[in-house]
């Protein structure tokens, strides 16, 4: 069932999201070689709570952290921990809080110093495939058409899109219908309505799509151990252009993209 909101309601996704862009922003400030993933953590928490709100993921389902930091061949879900960031990796930064009510979500991939040219191509293509799939977010598509937009832009780049993981819908609940899958057909899936509103995080991987589960139940990696890539905007559908209702810019004011 999907549950369609208000315009207020929309307002007060829009004030959790933007919380969630300021604390990976703060994240991002962090970011370095010798810096722990849990050292990481530490600082979206803080700063959540510093904020009036609680950490969205801290307690899901038993998930035990604030973030989820997933490095190099990690795809999502990754734990953070004792690991220190080394020159060279990517880490995707995935971050929820609950404000007054309601549930932000977004996540950002960061390459941690120079990366090899391939990984700085995975990064810039996955990022883009998301805009690419926002711009299909609009009234009278279809989620197949969102879908499309991300698989054809990647597979473009002869990346693969992981099947399993997808997009979701967001409001009082963390996870909401509809899915979201990063790959499909164009004019197929459920018609976006007005009051929709979507998580859209295209979830794309360097080598094959195929992926494993770590034996902590929740760390997800890729299958060949090539390195993945994942950003995540929240957006309500709109009627001629979707409202993103997360932001990119507070990171990158910090973080030179």
């Amino acid at each position: 069932m999907i549950h369609f909101k208000t315009a207020e309601e929309v307002e007060l996704l829009r004030a959790s999201n933007l919380l969630v862009s300021r604390t990976l922003a703060e994240v991002a400030k962090h970011i370095a070689p010798g810096v722990t993933t849990l050292e990481l953590d530490r600082v979206a928490e803080e700063f959540i709570r510093d904020n009036h709100a609680l950490p969205g993921f801290l307690g899901y389902k038993g998930y035990p952290k604030t973030l989820c930091t997933s490095v190099n061949q990690q795809v999502v879900h990754g734990i953070p921990s004792g690991y220190r960031l080394k020159e060279g990796d990517i880490v995707s930064v995935d971050c929820g809080a609950l404000y007054q009510g309601y549930y932000g979500d977004s996540a950002y991939t960061f390459a941690v110093g120079e990366v090899p040219d391939r990984v700085k191509l995975l990064l810039k293509t996955t990022r883009e495939a998301l805009y690419k799939g926002i711009e299909n977010a609009r009234e009278g598509l279809r989620i197949g058409d969102i879908s499309n937009a991300i698989q054809d832009h990647c597979e473009r780049e002869r990346f693969s899109v992981v099947r399993e993981m997808v997009g979701h819908g967001i409001g009082q609940g963390l996870h909401e219908e509809p899915e979201v899958p990063n790959y499909g057909r164009r004019g197929h899936g459920i018609k976006l309505q007005l009051g929709m509103v979507i998580c859209i995080e295209p979830m794309i991987n360097m080598g094959r799509k195929e992926i494993s589960q770590d034996a902590d139940g929740w760390t997800i990696h890729t299958a060949d151990k090539m390195p993945s890539a994942h950003f995540e905007h929240c957006v309500a559908i709109g009627k001629t252009s979707a409202d993103i209702l997360s932001s990119f810019d507070y990171i990158e004011e910090i973080y030179k993209y």
